[in-house]
């Protein structure tokens, strides 16, 4: 054995990289503890790191990875988020904003001044460490499925906003002890924060829709997103700003280009998640020196203002936003959580106050302990909180759907289409749920079937890739409307996805096997057309005859709608007249993030004024009805003529919603209106 191995700390790059993985791994141990596991990987790095028994070293290995690490927190903030409820909550994340940025900052100066004898400068600079904070348990928060809630959105918009102003603070002090503090300062960072924004926000999108459209291979799409977002972050320092904000702008650029059920996504998160982000907590642990607190007083009465100034200013300013917004007190707690944790800019202040001489030894101990301790109790305010809010959500949304199930059938024949059609059945059923898909690939001529085999294998991939399970069905059967129904009954399904190629399309798609399967099947039947990839499309356009909330079937084709509309971050706008509204208001009231409008659709012979309404990024849904029912028209005869015709360069639903029936002699569907 090499002496290498027998000396401490670690120099072997395979038994540093080993040691890091089972850190990693045992981390979970710590949650039968009531720990979380960031706080457990924090506390392994103060236990191994040079400060502790000097396992490890804080080299220039783990100062990459954790840099890595804290944009990929910032990143994925970014990316997460529903932007349509960031803009809604956005008046209310800049009150945050300025709550989470002032009220430390006053806190801040005052102790500096009063309880530490510390100079004025020196107050102010130490204050903005207090007023900036790093979103250190968000994957707590993702890995809870809340990352579209209201609280989430607002404590993002706050943290860019407080992060900004505290970096600003700390650019004129560095200035003002430099004598530098003139107007070449101040244009020389206008133009060069002008000369970011307009590459970041406008250059970017055009850049990233331009290559994720035309290069569908997953590695090299997962490698464009890592250098859109570290190109981002580089611009930013180049601006005189702070890397995360970089890397958080990439995250709300690459948002509607990044369905949240996609393997693009799953790769973003799982790699994060699994490498960077670890090695991030790790190496903010290894900073802590535990002995320096044993040499005097003055470093330990440094530590415990810092910290108790720290948390208290951010209780306080989350405070007055749950009050001043009107939040709940779980969602309070959220923000306080969320904002709390101190890290990246923090530990930026500190090292260029240290060098310049305007904070001591003791301060920059102090910081190492405040950092500990306020991403020990973000983590654990943030896990309790979250946990209460994803239970509050589904407590209010199982309000209304208590029995609605995720059983959806997808036959697949058409290697174009199949793609699509497993996305539209994972987009469709509640995101928590990683079951519920089932694949029927249909052999006419009772052979081995082996090109239905291979699609079959495909589609189980695609699924796989998102972390969600298929159930894969093999049929020997002639007549395909017979074979789906069958199937259906079988396993008991709640929703077929059909898929139509509409490049083959010149007329009306709805053939004799559409018109069969909607005649003899009574669930919710959802026919769809793909023209374009899902991260094009903005807006979800639903057309809504009247009386179809008298249908059984209203809610479930509701939900599933919701569901697509949320994954991918679309606003919803109802086309329908006012007493179907009235009932679709009340039900969208129970979800906080939809973004929804409506207008008015009095008649259905009204229903081309929808195109006049729509363009090329909207997805298009028609909610149709079985003949003798309550919202049977006549004229929805036609709807697959008019889609074909006017919204042939748009996706489209064409929804049969879920209907209990009866049959009479001659086989038709039971009338409800008739006596």
């Amino acid at each position: 054995m090499n002496e290498h191995w027998l000396s401490l700390p670690l120099t072997d790059p395979i038994a540093i990289f080993l040691l890091v993985l089972l850190i990693i791994l045992c981390a979970p141990v710590f949650n039968k503890l009531k720990i979380p596991h960031i706080v457990g990987l924090i506390l392994a790095g103060v236990l191994l790191g040079p400060h502790g028994l000097n396992v490890l070293a804080n080299d220039q290995s783990f100062e990459l990875f954790g840099k890595v690490g804290i944009l990929y927190i910032m990143f994925l903030a970014g990316l997460e988020i529903d932007l349509n409820t960031f803009k809604k909550n956005s008046t209310k994340g800049a009150i945050f904003g300025m709550y989470t940025f002032l009220v430390p900052m006053i806190i801040g100066v005052l102790s500096g001044i009063y309880l530490l004898h510390f100079d004025f400068l020196t107050s102010v600079l130490l204050a903005s460490m207090y007023a900036s904070h790093t979103l250190i348990a968000y994957p707590l928060v993702s890995r809870m499925g809340i990352s579209k809630s209201r609280s989430i959105s607002i404590t993002v918009s706050g943290t860019i906003i407080t992060v900004t102003l505290a970096l600003l603070i700390l650019a004129i002090i560095v200035a003002l002890n430099k004598s530098q503090m003139n107007a070449a300062f101040w244009i020389k960072l206008g133009v060069s924060s002008c000369i970011f924004v307009f590459v970041v926000f406008f250059l970017f999108p055009k850049i990233a829709r331009y290559f994720l459209t035309r290069y569908s291979d997953g590695i090299v799409q997962y490698i464009f997103v890592l250098a859109l977002v570290f190109a981002a972050s580089l611009l930013a320092q180049l601006a005189g700003l702070e890397g995360i904000l970089g890397a958080f702008f990439a995250g709300l650029i690459l948002n509607r280009f990044i369905p949240s059920v996609s393997p693009l996504m799953n790769r973003v998160e799982f790699i994060g998640n699994a490498i960077f982000i670890p090695f991030f907590l790790i190496s903010i642990g290894m900073m802590v020196n535990i002995r320096s607190f044993f040499d005097g007083f003055q470093a330990l009465w440094v530590a415990i203002v810092m910290s108790v100034v720290a948390t208290f200013s951010k209780w306080l300013a989350a405070f007055l936003t749950q009050k001043n917004c009107r939040l709940t007190s779980t969602e309070g707690m959220l923000i306080f959580g969320l904002s709390n944790g101190q890290a990246a800019a923090t530990l930026a202040a500190v090292m260029i106050g240290y060098n310049l001489g305007l904070l001591n030894e003791n301060v920059l101990n102090g910081t190492i302990v405040m950092i500990l301790v306020t991403c020990a109790i973000s983590s654990i305010v943030t896990e309790k909180a979250a946990r209460k809010l994803a239970l509050e959500e589904v407590r209010t949304e199982k309000s209304f759907r208590t029995d609605i199930q995720d059983r959806i059938l997808i036959p697949i024949a058409n290697p174009k289409t199949m793609s699509q059609l497993i996305d539209v059945g994972n987009l469709i059923k509640r995101p928590s749920n990683k079951k519920g898909l089932f694949a029927l690939n249909i052999d006419f001529l009772n052979d081995e079937n082996v090109v239905g085999s291979k699609l079959m294998e495909s589609a189980c991939k695609i699924a796989a890739s998102t972390e969600n399970e298929l159930v894969p069905i093999f049929k020997n059967d002639v007549n395909v409307p017979n074979c789906i129904i069958e199937t259906m009954c079988e396993n008991k399904i709640t929703d077929l996805v059909l898929g139509i190629n509409q490049q083959k399309n010149s007329g009306n798609f709805f053939n004799s096997i559409i018109e069969r399967i909607t005649y003899d099947s009574y669930e919710n039947i959802l026919i769809y057309g793909s023209k374009q990839p899902f991260n094009k499309v903005k807006r979800l356009v639903i057309a809504v005859p009247s009386k179809a909330e008298f249908e059984e079937g209203f809610e479930l084709w509701f939900e599933r709608m919701k569901n697509f509309a949320v994954q991918l971050g679309l606003k919803i706008v109802f086309f329908t007249n006012n007493e179907t509204k009235q009932v679709l208001s009340k039900m969208c009231d129970n979800y906080k993030n939809l973004n929804v409008s409506y207008q008015k659709l009095m008649r259905w012979e009204d229903f081309l004024i929808i195109t006049k309404a729509t363009n090329e990024h909207d997805v298009v849904a028609v909610i149709s009805a079985r003949k003798y029912t309550l919202s049977y028209n006549p004229l929805l005869e036609k709807v697959p003529y008019y889609l074909t015709k006017y919204f042939s360069e748009n996706n489209f639903f064409l929804i049969f919603p879920k209907q209990t029936l009866s049959h009479e002699t001659t086989g038709k569907l039971f009338n409800p209106l008739h006596v």
